[in-house]
This record gives C-alpha cells, structure tokens and sequence, in this order.
C-alpha cells in the first residue's frame, strides 16, 4: 500500500482550516426590556428617533409624553406617522380634561382612527419603516413605566413587519377616523 504524500500546499490549507477564526453568533435581532427596573420608554423614543420613513401605531392606552412628543418629531421630520387608537385613548381623560393623545397627534398633523369594531382594541404595537416590530403587554403610558411589571420586545425582521403591517391595515379598515373626544365615561390608565 502506498504511503500518503503530502505536498506544501496540502499542508497549507491543512493549516488554514485549522486555524481559521471560528464563525460568531450573530447578534440578536431582538431586544427585551422589562419595567420595573428599565427604560422602555426611551428604547421606544429611541427607535421613534432612528425611524427614517413610516411609523405606524397601535395603542390601547396612550399617555406617555415622551412618546407622543416623539411620534410628533417624527411626523417633523417628515416620517409618516398613523396612529390606531382604542376607544378608551379617544376619551376624556380621567381629569375631566377633553384633551386626548389621539387630539394631541391630530393636532400635529398625524391621522388618528378610533378602532370601534372590537370589545377593545388591546394592541401595544408599533411597525418601524416596515423593518422593526414594537410590541409586547407595555402600554404607552407613564405608568407602564413607572408603576406596572411590563415587558416590551423589540424586533428587527421585515417578514414580521409585513405581518403586523397586514393586521394594522385590517385593524384600520374597520375603525373610524378620529373626531374629537368620544362621549362617554373618562379613559383609564393602565
């Protein structure tokens, strides 16, 4: 039986697989915050802020002032920003005050429509330039940072977008435009 022979290039490549750096994970295409502890209104307001050319919103309860003075930078800015509300975030507030988060971003220029067709409209999401999915139990409000055990998640996959882009679109179909406060007993922060 004849012995092996290796040659110098053999041996080189030998070598050079060997020692070729060992491929790396890729880094998560998620993020995860959790309140009490963390600050998920400013990851929010940080992803509002990197936002180059269309947000869209669905809100249950919407509050957070950071959040809404960052949707309103953004429409600034020139991104195009639409907002889904539930019923209760088109209410009188708690106060009494008529001034709502859905009249404060029609004030701004930004369209609001009231999701009327559902018991409520749960939804805590936000779609990024068709990119980015926002989503999780945080609501937009101050308290989801400052008092509730929340979690928000954070992803960066477009065929997940396009999916939530879907159901936004569904969701928009059936609600109504927003007009001014809904008559009714004032919204409540959860």
């Amino acid at each position: 039986m004849p012995k092996p022979t290796f040659t110098l290039a053999t041996l080189l490549a030998a070598f050079l697989a060997a020692s070729a750096p060992i491929a790396r994970a890729e880094q998560p295409a998620w993020q995860v915050c959790f309140t009490p502890g963390q600050d998920c209104t400013g990851l929010i307001v940080g992803e509002i802020g990197r936002a180059r050319t269309s947000i869209l919103v669905q809100a249950y309860s919407f509050t957070s002032v950071p959040i809404l003075s960052a949707l309103k930078a953004a429409h600034a800015r020139g991104v195009d920003v639409e907002v889904i509300v539930d019923k209760t975030s088109a209410k009188a507030s708690k106060s009494g005050s008529r001034y709502s988060a859905a009249t404060y971003l029609t004030n701004a220029g930004i369209p609001v429509w009231v999701d009327v067709q559902v018991s409520i409209a749960h939804n805590k999401v936000m779609v990024l330039d068709g990119a980015t999915v926002i989503t999780g139990s945080f609501n937009f409000t101050a308290a989801a940072q400052n008092h509730n055990a929340e979690n928000l998640l954070i992803i960066r996959d477009s065929q997940l977008a396009l999916q939530y882009r879907a159901n936004w679109e569904s969701r928009r179909a059936v609600s109504v435009p927003y007009a001014g406060p809904i008559e009714g007993s004032p919204a409540a922060e959860e």
